[in-house]
């Protein structure tokens, strides 16, 4: 595609250029003859450090700040060059599929998108989701290693996704990917805001900086007229409608408050739970298959953008009920000897661990053993708080490590006791302390494996010195109850 035509597709000043545009790139070892290279200022790395050396190896154009220095190619200059590269971007990776929608909010992003994915797939369409758990759609997973990835290979996976017949994709709009313009471009027809409590504070000066990043999807992303699915009962949620109003989009919202969906009753049931629901004046139940207050609200906030994007409302209600637990969120890894069960969730943050803790109470007849940790180099306040949470709500709470990085384990650990009551145990291997709850587990109880829920690795140390261990919360409980069965 030839740089002048990118540039009028995207809608800016016409360039006189008939240099051929083979891609686009944000690291310079990735820059190859034709490539358009991103020019960025980050927290460890200033990409303007490797203008020459991308010039040098075929960039044709640099998207950079305006006092950024640029010889040998077309310097695109803005205030915000991530906005800018990612606006050229977009149409060098044309097609994308039909129907995009996006979910932001601290939890429940990775389960709603792979929800309304599964919605999608049981009304007959061609769908994926982009996120957390990789790009799955309906015959393979691949593994992108983040909540949003780099707008080059976010963009990309659009469009092989549309070139594989792929017609709807539901994705996960974090608010460092959108702060940093990661998922700009495409046409998004319906966003969704989640939730909002502590996390990231480590990147966001405060919550209320949280939920200003959270909102451009309403704010900026999602276009105009289109429509913003909101769980209603959040304490922010009010101020999430609020926002879609602002922008002239449609509030859809859900929940007990809800005006679009409303829950009127959440019954738990041995495998999951009955929903009594009203939508457009009918009231129906729907047995949904997913145990928790937080799935329902997933799985309703998963129909609410299915719907609000043209599909049929009794055959999306109807669906609801063969919807299957996504991969570390309240995953059953299986039973110990005495018949006690053993679930993983992805529970990193006071509130989703509270969430996860409650979701499983209704299930237990003896003891809640609860298996935590926090991530090292992260926001290092939410670990007494994480603390406070375990004590109140497990009847044996078990600290252990989770990725320490860059930290010294028992430091991060006892930050979180420091939120404890007496009785918590400390288990530094996490190998160690999963095996114990299991162990330790008799008939009626229940044990939780929270923090790590999907991932395949442990993170040991950073920088030049990182390493990933492998280790699977799955795998490692399946493992430990099958040794006390020997």
């Amino acid at each position: 595609m030839k740089l002048s035509a990118l540039v009028a597709a995207a809608g800016l000043s016409a360039v006189e250029s008939d240099a051929n545009v083979t891609g686009f790139a944000i690291d310079n070892r990735k820059v190859a003859p034709g490539t358009v290279f991103g020019a960025f200022r980050g927290t460890k790395f200033n990409g303007e450090d490797f203008i020459a050396a991308a010039i040098e190896a075929g960039a044709v154009a640099v998207v950079a700040h305006p006092d950024a220095r640029v010889e040998g190619a077309i310097h695109f200059a803005d205030a915000e060059p991530r906005r800018l590269f990612a606006r050229l971007a977009a149409p060098f990776f044309a097609p994308v599929p039909d129907t995009l929608v996006a979910v932001t909010g601290t939890n429940g992003k990775t389960s709603t998108v792979e929800l309304t994915r599964q919605l999608w797939r049981m009304a007959g369409e061609r769908a994926a989701s982009i996120g957390t758990l990789g790009v799955t759609t309906g015959d393979e997973t691949v593994s992108t290693g983040l909540t949003t990835p780099d707008i080059a290979t976010f963009l990309a996976n659009l469009s092989g996704l549309a070139r594989e017949g792929v017609t709807h994709v539901a994705y996960e709009a974090s608010s460092h990917g959108l702060s940093q313009f990661r998922i700009e471009g495409p046409r998004v027809a319906a966003g969704a805001f989640t939730n909002l409590s502590r996390d990231h504070l480590d990147y966001h000066a405060t919550m209320e900086d949280y939920f200003a990043a959270k909102m451009r999807l309403f704010d900026e992303v999602v276009v105009d007229g289109g429509t913003a699915v909101v769980w209603a009962d959040d304490v922010w949620s009010d101020k999430a409608i609020d926002h879609a109003h602002a922008r002239g989009l449609n509030p859809f919202t859900v929940g007990q408050k809800g005006d679009a969906i409303r829950l009127l009753s959440r019954t738990p049931t041995g495998l999951g739970q009955t929903l009594e629901i009203e939508h457009k004046g009918k009231t129906r139940k729907i047995d949904l298959p997913l145990i928790g207050a937080y799935q329902a609200a997933n799985a309703l906030v998963a129909a609410g953008l299915v719907i609000a994007t043209g599909g049929d409302a009794n055959a999306t209600f109807d669906a609801m009920k063969r919807l299957v637990t996504v991969r570390g969120r309240i995953e059953r890894a299986g039973l110990n000897p005495r018949g006690a069960p053993v679930y993983v969730d992805y529970a990193h943050t006071p509130d989703a661990l509270e969430a996860a803790i409650a979701a499983l109470r209704s299930h237990v007849t003896g003891r809640l053993i609860v298996v935590f940790g926090a991530g090292g180099d992260r926001d290092q306040g939410k670990r007494p708080e994480m603390g406070k949470v375990a004590s109140a709500g497990a009847d044996l709470a078990i600290v252990t490590d989770d990725n320490p990085r860059g930290e010294a384990p028992a430091a991060i650990r006892q930050m979180i006791l420091a939120g404890m009551q007496p009785g918590a145990r400390e288990v530094g291997d996490r190998r160690e302390a999963i095996g114990l709850a299991i162990a330790e587990a008799g008939a009626g109880d229940v044990v939780l494996i929270a923090g790590k829920g999907h991932e395949q690795g442990q993170i040991i140390g950073s920088g030049d010195n990182v390493r990933v261990l492998p280790f699977d919360d799955v795998t490692v409980a399946r493992e430990m109850a099958g040794s006390l069965g020997r």
